[in-house]
């Protein structure tokens, strides 16, 4: 089960105060899934648009089987989508707004941009 019930209902103002503390939990579980490094690298990777698993390899430089571990999560998160065409699956982050939050997070640390 996904941490963050919507990527929507947490981008957008909270009208009461409980519903500020369930978002501010779901926010907190995003940023739990993405404090693993390969996770931050291939969500950063993913900021420039659909990738394949081989290019998010090549990207963060990670092992296969990692790689894909890492995505397993991130897709049971509610952060990717998948799609398969033919061989290759290609992942997209879900959102826009995340897009956002996640391009902010990469340029922090100066991952914006590398290829």
């Amino acid at each position: 089960m996904p941490y963050m019930t919507s990527i929507e209902n947490v981008m957008t103002r909270p009208t009461d105060i409980n519903e500020l503390n369930h978002r501010a939990e779901e926010v907190a579980a995003l940023l739990k899934t993405l404090s693993h490094a390969n996770r931050l690298l291939i969500a950063c990777a993913l900021t420039e648009g659909e990738m394949s698993v081989g290019d998010l390899a090549s990207y963060t430089g990670a092992e296969q089987s990692h790689l894909s571990r890492d995505l397993s999560r991130m897709r049971h998160e509610g952060l990717v989508k998948a799609r398969r065409q033919s061989k290759n699956v290609f992942y997209r982050l879900i959102d826009n707004r995340l897009e956002r939050l996640v391009a902010a997070l990469c340029d922090t640390f100066g991952a914006a941009g590398v290829k």
